[in-house]
Formats: C-alpha cells, structure tokens, sequence
C-alpha cells in the first residue's frame, strides 16, 4: 500500500516531485512494484515512440520507436522509471540491435518475468530502416516454448514501410 506521502515503497522517481535525467546509459534508473495479480498471466505493454541513441560509428542520432511486452511474474517495472532509463539511451553510442537486446536484459535483470519482447523500429538512415526484434522464455517452462514460437512466426507479415 502507498506510503502517507503518496509514494509507493521503493520507488524514488514517481511521486518525487522533481525529474532528473541521465546523459549516459544507467540501468539502475529502473525500479520495480510488486504485481498484484501474480496468479495470472496478462501481458503489459509500453510503447515508446520517442527513443534516441547515437550511432557508434558516426555518433549522428537515431530515432525510433521501441515496443516491449512482457508477462509479469512477481515484479513489475514502474512506467516513469522505464522512462527515465529509455532516455539515458540518449547519448550512448548503440547500435539498434545491440539497444533492445540490452533493454530486454536490463529488464529480465530487474523484473524476472515469465515472458518479455522487444521490438524497435527505427527511422530509415542511408534509406533502410532496421526493425530488430528480441525475446524470452523463463527456461523450462512453457513461455521458453512460446518464446521459440513468436520468435519464428514474428513477422510473417511484414509492413509496409512508407518513410515512417
């Protein structure tokens, strides 16, 4: 239950009246609540549209947007906190597949959730545009075989792509 100040247990970002944001990657800015529903499974979406990092090579900007759903087990991750870690990306020379799988990793570190994907999708530079796409199962169990499945059948209809 909230605390009397209006702030839950544990979190330090929401409700704190002020927002400081990190020039550099930092992947302790995510924070974690407890799921109150753990005897079900139920995915939880964040769509993030205004994702930017630095090309590692050039150090020119990329834009994108990046999609991450997950099924929560014990721990979920706190929407301002993603926020805030999302925006540390901002100067961090990354390559596109590089930044989701270290965004799915940073996330199964602090979460442990049954399933998760991330899926990014860029805008074109040099005139293509690079969509990647990430998962996890729990190993053993059967959202390790649903990862398998999403996996292969992810996009099996890809979109059409119009500059975005």
């Amino acid at each position: 239950m909230p605390e009397k100040s209006g702030r839950a247990p544990g979190l330090t970002h929401l409700g704190s009246g002020e927002t400081r944001y990190a020039f550099s990657y930092d992947p302790d800015l995510l924070e974690t609540f407890e799921n109150r529903h753990p005897d079900r499974d139920y995915f939880v979406k964040f769509n993030c549209p205004e994702f930017t990092t630095l090309c590692p090579i050039t150090g020119q900007p990329d834009f994108g947007a990046i999609y991450i759903s997950y099924i929560p087990d014990r721990k979920m991750v706190e929407s301002k906190s993603l926020k805030l870690y999302l925006f540390s990306f901002r100067n961090h020379g990354g390559f596109h597949e590089d930044c989701v799988n270290t965004i799915m990793n940073d996330l199964i570190r602090v979460m442990e959730p049954r399933y998760i994907e991330v899926w990014g999708k860029f805008m074109p530079r040099g005139g293509i545009s690079i969509d990647p796409f990430c998962n996890w199962g729990r190993p053993g169990t059967k959202y390790e075989r649903m990862a398998e499945y999403r996996l292969l059948n992810h996009d099996m209809y890809p979109e059409k792509v119009d500059n975005r």
